[in-house]
């Protein structure tokens, strides 16, 4: 595992927003939700292709809150302009659990 110092973590934005859309996403090569998310004043709504599809459908994500990295260059996937990134961890199964705060937080917030 490459260490970093704290100056590069503190360059990642992970922000915190929450998921106001939702769309089947047929073009992936690998089955994902169209997402997009609210991060509040400063940064705005975003879009995201996300590789979620095994453990959440969509009624599940609209209005969760999610944990995304917001500072990464858009990214051309197919048809769809992602505009950030949303974490999560893979179980062993390959399937992704969504990285999210214990409780609600204000959209925007900034994990630090």
């Amino acid at each position: 595992m490459k260490k970093i110092s704290w100056d590069e973590f503190e360059q990642v934005e992970l922000r915190v927003g929450t998921v106001t859309a939702v769309e089947e996403f047929p073009e992936a090569r690998r089955p994902a939700w169209k997402l997009w998310i609210d991060f509040g004043e400063e940064i705005g709504k975003r879009k995201s292709s996300a590789q979620i599809t095994d453990l959440y459908d969509a009624d599940s994500l609209l209005g969760r809150q999610v944990v995304a990295v917001v500072n990464f260059p858009r990214k051309q996937i197919g048809p769809f302009m992602s505009e950030c990134l949303v974490t999560g961890f893979y179980q062993p199964d390959g399937a992704v659990v969504l990285a999210v705060p214990e409780r609600a937080v204000q959209n925007g917030a900034k994990l630090g």
